[in-house]
């Protein structure tokens, strides 16, 4: 499985972006799928979570309210909408897909990972 994240760059505070993870070589629609980040000296954290329809997300209270992710299973992608962006968002952000297709809040139930995109907001 291979997982293609992108979307990342530089805004400024209160600012948006969204990001994009295109997964390949299994069956997209099968997979839960989560967005984690990790900021310098700092452990990785969860950010989002959804399972394999979209009918269930789960959020970290840090992004609650600000973040959506979303999923499009024709499309193998998973987003992750980003809305009033603050400089303690700053960090890279990884996408992850678990194979039995839950919104799974812990790193060691993702058994695939993404490259990493970066996200850097300015005060």
């Amino acid at each position: 499985v291979q997982l293609q994240a992108s979307g990342g760059g530089l805004v400024q505070a209160e600012g948006s972006l969204r990001l994009s993870c295109a997964v390949s070589g299994r069956t997209f629609s099968t997979l839960g799928m989560g967005w984690f980040r990790q900021a310098p000296e700092k452990e990785r954290e969860i950010v989002a979570a959804i399972n394999w329809s979209g009918g269930s997300a789960e959020y970290a209270d840090s992004v609650q309210g600000r973040f959506t992710i979303s999923r499009d299973n024709a499309k193998n992608t998973v987003y992750l909408q980003m809305n009033s962006l603050k400089p303690e968002d700053t960090a890279v952000y990884y996408c992850a897909a678990n194979v039995a297709g839950y919104s799974a809040y812990a790193s060691h139930n993702y058994e695939y990972w993404g490259q990493g995109t970066q996200v850097t907001v300015s005060s």
